[in-house]
Parts: structure tokens; C-alpha cells; sequence
């Protein structure tokens, strides 16, 4: 069975800005979005009230994605559109629906106009425990927004799109998250900004070491390193232009910076099976609560 991209529908403004992204990313895939609302059980006291009830929900529901998968079908007419109820805790039954899913968008409300996110717990908890790729998009986002700006000095959908941004670990490349961005950034016709962010040698706190040569050398290495992890896929992707970005600092830092002229910021989230639960991990933490482009997490061993 196909693949979809399935997107959380909870009919505020932020799931709708997910839903046409969705649209968007369905199309250049040639593959059908799936809008899923999920609805917790009315508690028995509740389900009987006139005005609070179930009955009263379950048309809520229907109206939302009704209205939501017409506006698709009209403003994206070469995207199939499904739209489906689901009862349970929004966390784990989102979780769920991702596994099928070629990628699960999410919606999340914008932290105002600097950019970043404001990342609810069951965002958070869908991020540290699906295994397929999920996006974060902000209310407000708008296809204009991942194109450069025009003679006017505003994005334009006539203009080149803004490059995908990555933000890698040279010591660990993982494959999933490289191809990841590789292709996103070939369905757009743009180029790849792969950022790779490190610390200097502990001497460096202690201040100029005496030779200077100290001082260039860990930054060769490091630039060399991000250059061999991607020789492969320079390869495998002629047509995408890469930028190497390898700078000594955090790399959360340096990833929202580069967020502000992205159109996808992308950044991996190792999978760890442990008792304590999941987590997404401190760089990519930061990134979602600080970019100001969509972020896609990418799961990977």
C-alpha cells in the first residue's frame, strides 16, 4: 500500500498551515495527503450534555475535516485527499499513523516574529517516538515563505526556492537523514546547506596556544571530515548544489541561524529504545523551538 503524507488535524490554524504544506510536499511526491483528527473519549458525564456532548463533537469533527479536505481539493486539484476520525490519546495514536506514512506534518504555533516554535507535549512525544520523518510547521507558514524575496523585497512563489538546510554529525552520517535532505532539496530544484557545528580542543579555554598552527588545524580537520561524509552523495546527487558550512560553536546556533533563509530546516533523532522513554535530543530540542522554517526530524538508528 502507497505511502501518504499524513497530517494532524486539529482545525486551529497551525494544523491548516500543516495541512497545505502537506499538499505541497504531496504533490512534488505524487502521493495522496491524509488528514487525521483524533479525538480523546468524552468522559460519560460529558458525553450526555446537550451542548458538550459527543454528538456535538462528532460534528465539530466532521465539519473540520470536511471543510479541510475540500479547501485542499480545491487549491491543490492534482493532490487525492482522505480525511479520517480517530478516537484515542492524540500522542500515541499520531505515533501510530506515522509509522504508514511516508511523513506525518504536524502544526505548532508560532512563537512570534522571530520565529521558532512553540512545541506542545504531544508534539514533543510524537517527535521522540516516531520512527518515520516528521515535520513542524508554524501557523502563518505560506508556500511565498520558502521562496527568496522579490524585486519588492517580499518572498515570491516566482522567485528560486531557499535552500534545505541539514544539520550533520560527522562522527555519525547517518544514511536515512543525509537522503532525507538530499532529496528534499532535488524535489525543489534548490541547493543544500549541510551545517556542521563543533567545539574547539579544551586548550583553546586556556587561551593562544603558542603555535599557530593549533589554531587552523582542528577547523581543517573538522571541514575535512564534513567534506568526506558527503562524497557519496555529491555523487548520487549531481544536480544539487552543497554548501558546507563547518563552523566551531554550537550547532544549534549555528542551524537556527541558518533557518532564518531555509525552506527546510532537517536534523535527526537517534532512536533509542530505553526505559526511561524518548527523547529528541539537545541540538535537535533547540532547533524546534528556535527555527524559523518548517523542521523535519528524521529518525535514524
Amino acid at each position: 500500500m502507497p505511502r501518504t503524507v499524513t497530517v494532524g488535524l486539529d482545525g486551529s490554524p497551525e494544523s491548516r498551515a500543516a495541512a497545505e504544506w502537506a499538499a505541497r510536499e504531496a504533490a512534488m511526491l505524487g502521493l495522496s495527503v491524509r488528514l487525521v483528527h483524533v479525538g480523546e473519549p468524552v468522559p460519560e458525564p460529558l458525553a450526555q450534555a446537550p451542548l458538550l456532548g459527543a454528538e456535538t463533537r462528532r460534528h465539530w469533527t466532521e465539519r473540520v475535516l470536511r471543510e479541510a479536505a475540500e479547501g485542499l481539493r480545491l487549491r491543490h486539484p492534482g493532490v487525492e485527499v482522505r480525511a479520517e476520525h480517530l478516537s484515542g490519546r492524540p500522542a500515541e495514536v499520531l505515533t501510530e499513523e506515522a509509522a504508514g506514512a511516508e511523513v506525518l506534518v504536524l502544526g505548532s504555533r508560532a512563537l512570534g516574529r522571530v520565529g521558532g516554535f512553540l512545541v506542545g507535549s504531544a508534539g514533543l512525544s510524537v517527535l521522540a517516538h516516531a520512527e518515520r520523518p516528521v515535520v513542524l510547521v508554524r501557523a502563518g507558514e505560506q508556500a511565498a515563505d520558502e521562496h527568496e524575496t522579490d524585486r519588492a523585497g517580499l518572498p515570491s512563489a516566482a522567485a528560486a526556492r531557499r535552500p534545505v538546510v541539514l544539520g550533520l554529525d560527522t562522527a555519525h552520517p547517518d544514511e536515512d537523514l543525509i537522503r532525507f535532505a538530499f532529496e528534499a532539496a532535488a524535489r525543489r530544484g534548490t541547493s543544500l546547506r549541510v551545517v556542521h557545528g563543533w567545539y574547539p580542543p579544551l586548550y583553546y579555554g586556556y587561551g593562544v596556544p603558542a603555535d599557530a598552527e593549533l589554531l587552523t588545524s582542528p577547523a581543517v580537520a573538522e571541514a575535512a571530515a564534513l567534506t568526506e561524509a558527503l562524497c557519496p552523495w555529491r555523487r548520487k546527487y549531481p544536480d544539487v548544489e552543497i554548501v558546507e558550512v563547518s563552523r566551531p560553536g554550537s550547532a544549534a546556533e549555528l542551524l537556527v541561524d541558518a533557518s532564518r533563509a531555509a525552506s527546510l530546516v532537517v536534523v535527526g533523532r537517534r532512536v533509542r529504545r530505553s526505559p526511561l522513554g524518548a527523547r529528541v535530543g539537545h541540538v535537535t530540542h533547540a532547533v524546534l523551538h528556535h527555527a524559523a522554517a518548517p523542521v523535519a526530524v528524521v529518525a535514524h538508528p
